[in-house]
């Protein structure tokens, strides 16, 4: 038996969505930990993902590309399947998990009949991120506790450590 059997019924139908595009709404209740499907695509160098998609030159951010290691990005525009059209929430209910260099997204949670699948995107930051960065990747979530961007959280700014001083108090009484 494969490590990863496809699911009985299919797990959602792909139609538009009022967060982006097109989205992956659930058929039927899917349960917490439950397979939903594999990412797929060509797999390319990440050369290659630069070379096809120049972010700058794009009127807004949109490909289909899912890195799974330093060597490998998997572009779902080329040989792809509907996990592309998960879309990503601040507050997801699906989890995209990369084994060795395959992309798996399961539920994080339970999901009812008719409600859409997110994942959160977390696009690495390499600190050089500018504003015009944070407007191209912005997030239409709508979650409570939205980023306001598809880029992974910032990480929290580093404290200088605190000292303590040390004070010697002469307590005793000189007469």
């Amino acid at each position: 038996m494969p490590p990863h059997p496809a699911p009985a019924a299919p797990a959602f139908k792909v139609r538009r969505s009022a967060v982006a595009g097109r989205g992956a709404f659930a058929l039927r209740d899917i349960r917490k930990g439950e397979l939903i499907i594999e990412y797929l695509g060509e797999r390319i160098s990440h050369a290659e993902a630069d070379a096809r998609y120049i972010d700058e030159a794009m009127a807004s951010h949109h490909t289909f590309l899912f890195a799974v290691s330093r060597r490998i990005v998997i572009d779902a525009f080329v040989g792809g399947n509907d996990a592309r059209f998960i879309n990503h929430s601040c507050a997801p209910n699906c989890e995209a998990v990369i084994e060795g260099t395959r992309v798996f997204i399961y539920a994080r949670k339970r999901i009812a009949k008719g409600e859409e699948l997110f994942y959160d995107y977390g696009y690495e930051r390499d600190g050089t991120e500018t504003p015009e960065d944070e407007r191209r990747y912005a997030c239409r979530c709508g979650a409570r506790r939205c980023r306001g961007t598809i880029l992974a959280p910032k990480p929290p700014p580093r404290r200088k450590p605190h000292h303590a001083v040390a004070r010697h108090t002469d307590t005793r009484r000189g007469d």
